[in-house]
Parts: C-alpha cells; structure tokens; sequence
C-alpha cells in the first residue's frame, strides 16, 4: 500500500501537450475535503518546458478520478439476465479466451478486432498492437487516433517523409513574429499552450481561422493579429488564396523553394485560380483580409528579415472529407514562405490526445508496425517479426481504418468480437447511433477501462485497469518529446494493467509469444523493434530517460537511434555526443534542419484544390454546425463528468447560435434546439452568441444520450487518410418545443460579422 511520501514527477493525464506536475502520496487516509471522498495524492504544477509550471482547470482536478465514485475496482461478466455482474480474473479472462478461440476456429482469425485509445503509454500500445498481430493474428486493429490527426500525419508523410506533430521544441515559438493558427482553439483545449503565443501577440502577428470567435480567435484582438473567420468547411480556400497572393505579389522564398523542395509550379498553377476576389465568394473572408495576412506572414519570414513565422493546424480543419488536402496546402503556404527546417519557423500540427503521437508510432494503426513501419513492407515485417520471434509470413497484412472498422463490425464477413481498450466510440465514434448498432451485433464485445463508460455498459465484459498515477511507463507529447509516466499510487480493488492483462490472454489462446509485464521490459523491446524505422526509439529507455530528468533535461526527442548517425553534428542542429560525453545520441529536438526524410531530402509540395464539405448545406438542412471541446471537459467525458468542480461548471450540452438565427428559426435564448442531420436528431439547451456566424451552430461533443452531437456528425472520410469529417456537415435547426414569439428588442444590439 502507498504511503505518504515525497513527491512524483510526472505528466498531466490529458491532452498532448503533458504538462508537468508533481504527485505528493497521501498515504491509505488520503487528503480529504468536504463533500469528497479521500483521494490518494495532491497535485502541483511543475515547471516543464511546454506548460512552464501552469496547469488548467483539468489538469489541477485530475486526481479525483483516481478516485471516481464508480470506479472499475472488479471485472464485470454479463449474465444470463442481461445484466453486469462482478466476477473474478479467471473466469472473466477465462471466459473471453474461449469466446475469441471458438469465433476464430469457426470464422478465421479476422473475425475479432481491436481498437485502441491515443491515450494508452507506448508501452501498452505497442503490447496492443503485437498481441492482435501475434496471438489473435488479426489485421484488424485502428484506435481513436484515426480521429485525432491522421489528416496531418498523411500530409506530414507526403510532404516531408515523416510525420512529427510538431519537428520543434514548443518554446521555439516564443520567438516569432507570426503564426498562423487553423483550426484549434488552444486556449480551451490546452490552456498553458497560449504563453506559447506571446511573442507573435506582442508583434501584432497571431493569426486565427475559425468560424467562430472562440476564446483563442479573441486573444488576436487589435494590435494582436488577425482573425479570419471563414465559411465551415472552406480553410482550403482561405489557405490557396493566401498562397496566390505570394505567388502574385513576389513574396515567395525563391532560393529556399528552388534549394529545398520540388513540386512549386504546379502549387503555384493550382493557387492561380484562388485570387483573393473569388475566394471571397466561396469563404466569406474579405479579400483586403486575405491579402493583409499574406503580407503580414511574408513579413515574418527570415528570408525577408523577420524572426520567423509558424503554421499550425488542429483537428478544425483537418477532421474533414478533404482534411489532407487542407494541410497540405497549410505546408505549402510554410514552404512557399522558406519555413520548415529553419530554427525558429516551421510548420506543425497540435496534436490532440495525449499519445496520439506514440501511439500511433508503435502498432495500433491498421497499416503499421513499431518504428513507424509501414505494415506490407517486407523488410519492416523481417525486422519485427525477428523482435517479437515469430515467423514474418505468420503476421496479417494491413487492416481497415477506424470508421471502415466499426461499420463491418457484426456483418456479414466482418468481425464478430471486438476488444477495446481505452476508447469510449459510441459517444467520441461520428455517426454515433449506428456505431452503438453495429456493436449490438456483435457476439461479444470486451472493453478494458477505469471508467464505466457509455461503450462499457454495453459491453459482454468490462476488465477494470489501471490509470495513469498508478503505472509506469512513457508518452510521446506533440513535439516528439519522450517523457516517462510514473506510478504516484497504487490502484483500488483488483484492477489490472493492460500489460497483465493481454500476457494473461495470450497465455489462456495458447500463445508461445512473450508478452512482459514489466513496463521497463516492454519498452526495452519496443526500443528494438523500432530501431531503423522513421520513428527510432532505440537509444532510450525507462533508466536513461530517468538519468535525464534527474539532470535536469526533461524528456527527449525521436528518432533517437542507439548510434549516432554520421549526418549529426552542427548541419542538423544538435551535438554530435550527449553532453555526458557518452556518445549516446541526443535525441532530435529539431527535424529537418539538414534534409527532409524524403529520398532526395526535399520537400514535396502537392497541388490540391477545394471540393467543399460532403454534407454541405440544402433547403431541407440550411445550417452549418461545427462542433468541438469546452475548457472544462475532455474528448467523451468519461474523465471529466466524474469531477464535481469541472461538472458544475458545465453540466450539460448546448448549441451555440447566433440570435439572428435564434429569430429566424424561433429558437429563444435558453430555450431548447431541435437539430437535425441526415444521420440523426439531438436536443440541447440553446445559447445566443455573436461569437458563431449566423449561418453556422456549433455543440461540443463531451455528452451522450439525447445530446451527443456525434450523432449527427458525417463518417464520410478523407480518401487519404480516412479521418471523418466530424468538423461540419449541414443541418435543420427548430425548437424541441414550440415556443414564444421571440422579441426583435433581444438583439439591437448585437454586432453582425462580416
């Protein structure tokens, strides 16, 4: 049993950015307060390079839910009458071995899939992915990162060779003069990112699309920057536009374009047809506007004697039918601008959960292997499969992504068994309402979480694990920065590790495949089968990354191979020895100062062009709605809702209108909304703001039932990447219940945006 002790240094359970902060042990009493059950440690912030010492509303209540009210403490087995029932380890686990071996000898090994969570370590990801791969010897496995920024991992890929949310230290962009910021609102998502942002506020240079004037598109006030706030669904433009005008107006980087990438005429052909006058027409972005912040990032730029500029793009802009396109043309603009590769520019994407980054690097995409490792190469096969001792001819090939996934979940031919692990999809999953069907028909559905979680309760069996202040382990943060999880406390009842969990599976389906438990252990491995893929991890461990933080350098950065390569040195931009004179090599704070990881070391810029949303507006659906996050509560809420302080803050959904369109469609202020989409209805609270453009809703997406805005959302696809178009598609807005005649006095005062 803990005991009160010193503090651990560890991260924020949440989003990417992992803040620090420490865990002080309370001991078996536990601080208590009034109204709350003990909890197990106390949390303070800790000075770490992407929070410096901050923590939001999340990150300083994260501790109560380790202690959640109805915390899975037992495993649960759902009875003959329909209900979940507490059982032990080894008949639960007993009980879904027979189940899995029985639908693979009668349908083949594909009859079972997995879907993981981007917030599992990389430990547990990279077990997840080699137990499906190995021992279930299933292609199918996706996880919910497909959601998060697949979009930008494609056009990172293409355009680079390689894909890093972000290639840089996030303090580098202290510096700059302007960023360009799409499709994020950082100061709700992940409030201590915004000091990050003082310095290109402080030259009057943040520059924020988003169709709404959300808290971060408000930090670019007068003297700040700029905010576009274009149509839902057309950044595209917005982006091609700004591109024509750099082309048109000489404001390109020539030398860096002709040194360091390929493809530039046919993005200039492309953008030719993007003037800012057209773009208008299509955006609603004013075209002096457009042209403004064109000069105002050229300016920036180091080759017209700025300190530098940044693009950045979230999941606004990249959660769309055409969301690889959308960054692509964002690189462009970098590239067109001389950015990437530079210290002190770039281009980068904010990269949501909190491992979206690692856990995706090391299995649980359907088409990937550790490293970074494209799945049908034969060599990454060799090299894996010689890791994890099995034959290279016995591993699956590639598999589906997320939404393909669960639509063939319990059809004909498709999976009859789903694990999930860490992913609540039926209220985080688009067209939610037939993902909770396509579950129904399955033969049996096993979810690992702490949580009873709305996927939970519909769950054959629920496994109860451990959480992050109660395991070791590492997480790989939006900057590429490995950083070390640390176990603060121990966990309640019988809940389990996943890693004991799947050693235990693989031992009860009759697997010779070993599967350690020792999170140490399970790094170790995952450090070899990533040596020599994009993402190298070879030259870390749990006891070097430990040494580090204990000298005062907090994380490090991938690749990170056991050698250091013959190209470091001071043309990339790190030493060429670890400052312990080690020769360990130093990790990568900076990609791409050198060469790109293309095979010629340029960068690709891709001609793309504007499609327009999949489910764009009609008579019978004649509004936009845009969803996303609120300060207070995290992706499905599993976490969030349990916290008091964070549930009193906002305690239900809502949609967000603008009163003309409040008047227009009889929807008063605090009165109930009716939204209908192709793919279902929801209800929410309505709240009048001039923040939303009158032709747009927006609801955030943290509630189930009556109110889950996913079950409105489209599951079209990007054809890159396969990520959803969560981010718009069209509507019909009514009131759920007829309602007074709304008075025109509500609104004289209102300002209507451009």
């Amino acid at each position: 049993m803990t005991t009160a002790g010193a503090a651990v240094a560890t991260h924020c359970p949440y989003c990417a950015l992992q803040c620090g902060m420490d865990l002080t042990p309370a001991g078996p009493a536990g601080p208590a307060s009034a109204g709350r059950a003990a909890l197990p440690v106390s949390v303070a912030p800790r000075q770490f390079p992407t929070n410096g010492g901050g923590l939001c509303q999340k990150g300083w209540t994260s501790a109560t839910v380790l202690r959640a009210t109805d915390r899975l403490t037992t495993p649960l087995v759902r009875g003959a009458d329909g209900a979940l029932a507490p059982a032990s380890w080894d008949d639960a686990l007993d009980l879904v071995a027979g189940r899995l071996s029985a639908l693979a000898a009668e349908h083949g090994p594909a009859a079972v899939a997995v879907f993981g969570g981007g917030g599992l370590t990389n430990e547990k990801a990279y077990a997840l992915g080699k137990f499906a791969r190995t021992v279930l010897r299933t292609p199918f496995i996706d996880y919910n990162g497909r959601f998060c920024m697949s979009s930008a991992a494609a056009a990172g890929n293409r355009a680079f060779g390689l894909d890093r949310g972000l290639p840089f230290p996030v303090t580098d962009l202290a510096g700059a003069d302007a960023i360009l910021l799409l499709g994020s609102n950082v100061a709700e998502t992940m409030p201590p990112f915004v000091q990050h942002l003082a310095g290109a506020r402080a030259a009057g240079g943040l520059v924020v699309v988003d169709p709404r004037r959300s808290a971060t598109a408000r930090l670019a006030g007068p003297g700040e920057g700029v905010h576009l706030q274009p149509v839902p669904g057309t950044d595209l433009v917005v982006l091609l536009a700004l591109v024509h005008v750099l082309v048109a107006e000489r404001l390109v980087d020539r030398a860096y374009v002709e040194e360091r990438t390929t493809g530039f005429d046919d993005v200039a052909r492309s953008a030719a047809a993007w003037w800012p006058e057209r773009a208008e027409t299509v955006c609603g972005v004013p075209a002096e506007e457009l042209r403004r912040v064109a000069r105002l990032l050229a300016a920036a730029s180091p080759s017209r004697g700025g300190r530098g500029a940044y693009v950045l793009t979230g999941r606004g802009v990249e959660q769309s039918a055409q969301g690889t396109a959308t960054v692509t043309a964002a690189i462009s603009l970098a590239l067109a601008l001389g950015l990437p590769g530079r210290v002190g520019s770039g281009y980068g994407c904010l990269t949501g959960q909190g491992n979206g980054q690692g856990g995706r690097e090391h299995g649980q995409k359907c088409d990937q292997l550790p490293g970074y490792r494209r799945i049908d190469d034969p060599a990454a096969r060799a090299h894996v499969a010689g890791v994890w001792g099995v034959d290279p001819g016995s591993l699956p090939g590639p598999g589906v992504p997320a939404v393909e996934l669960l639509t063939s979940l319990g059809t004909p031919g498709g999976p009859r068994a789903l694990l999930v692990h860490g992913s609540n999809v039926v209220v985080s999953a688009p067209n939610a309402d037939r993902v909770r069907e396509r579950l129904a028909a399955l033969d049996l559905l096993v979810v690992c979480d702490v949580v009873p979680s709305e996927t939970a309760l519909l769950a054959d069996v629920v496994l109860p694990t451990t959480q992050w202040a109660e395991e070791e382990g590492t997480m790989t943060n939006l900057e590429g920065r490995v950083i070390r999880r640390r176990r603060a406390t121990d966990a309640p009842g019988d809940a389990r590790s996943e890693l004991w969990i799947l050693a235990e599976l693989a031992r009860r389906l009759g697997s010779d495949v070993a599967f350690p438990t020792d999170p140490a252990v399970v790094f170790d491995e995952l450090a070899r089968a990533s040596a020599g893929g994009v993402a190298d991890y070879s030259g870390l461990s749990h006891a070097r990354l430990d040494a580090h933080d204990a000298a005062g350098g907090p994380g490090l950065y991938w690749p990170c191979p056991a050698a250091t390569p013959a190209l470091s040195g001071p043309a990339r931009g790190i030493p060429a020895a670890h400052p312990d004179n080690s020769g360990e090599h130093p990790g990568t704070p900076r990609v791409f100062l050198d060469r790109f990881a293309t095979p010629d070391g340029r960068a690709r810029m891709v001609a793309v062009d504007h499609a327009g949303p999949s489910d764009d507006v009609r008579p019978d659906a004649p509004t936009y709605l845009v969803t996303g996050r609120v300060l207070q509560h995290y992706q499905s809420g599993a976490q969030t809702h349990r916290v008091p302080e964070l549930e009193r803050l906002v305690p239900e959904p809502y949609v967000e209108l603008h009163p003309l369109l409040g008047l227009r469609v009889g929807v008063p202020d605090g009165g109930r909304a009716r939204l209908v989409s192709a793919r279902g209805v929801v209800e929410a609270t309505a709240r009048w703001t001039d923040a939303v453009r009158p032709d747009t809703v927006f609801m955030p997406f943290h509630w189930s039932g009556a109110g889950s805005v996913n079950r409105l959302t489209s599951d079209a696809v990007d054809p890159v990447s396969a990520m959803p178009e969560f981010k718009v598609c069209a509507v019909s807005v009514t009131p759920a219940v007829p309602a007074p005649a709304v008075e025109a006095q509500h609104v004289e005062t209102v300002e209507v945006p451009a």
